[in-house]
């Protein structure tokens, strides 16, 4: 694991193994939304630097990440990982979620996508950009976020298979 962590700084750019993906801003935000698809059509929503919620093919959650912690679906169960840096080294400390602090994960989660489904069709919302230009992404990610389940459900595994 690397020592340093770098800020991802253009993610539409950076973000290849999304082979279609869209980059939004909201009026007077300075952080960016990314969000599509891996060629089998998992999918990724990007809020920001500090907030990732990554979906497998079925649409269920796989991993995540909000302000610093890492989470991952083991077994249908969420599990978070902290990192501990030290002078020698870098840990990730495991913790199993309770359903109740899972239930809050994926209830938020839920939430935020649905005020960037809302979004996707109110004003103040611009497109920066999109890869790649001539596909219909912002179709595909409404379709996609359309029939996300009112629950989201946990993988099995962090994998994107």
């Amino acid at each position: 694991m690397a020592r340093e962590e770098e800020t991802r700084e253009d993610l539409l750019r950076e973000a290849t193994a999304l082979v279609a993906r869209a980059e939004f801003k909201f009026a007077g935000d300075s952080e960016s939304i990314v969000a599509g698809f891996r060629r089998d059509g998992a999918a990724s929503f990007f809020f920001g630097p500090q907030i990732v919620y990554q979906f497998n093919t079925a649409g269920e959650l796989r991993r995540g990440f909000f302000y610093g912690r890492l989470y991952k679906a083991e077994c249908g169960r969420l599990v978070e990982l902290t990192r501990r840096r030290t002078t020698d080294s870098v840990d990730l400390l495991r913790h199993e979620l309770t359903a109740s602090e899972a239930m809050q994960f994926l209830c938020d989660a839920r939430a935020r996508l649905e005020q960037f489904y809302d979004a996707l069709s109110a004003p103040g919302l611009r497109i920066v950009g999109q890869v790649p230009a001539d596909e219909d992404v912002v179709g595909r990610i409404r379709m996609w976020l359309d029939k996300l389940c009112a629950t989201i459900l946990l993988a099995n595994s962090p994998r994107v298979t």
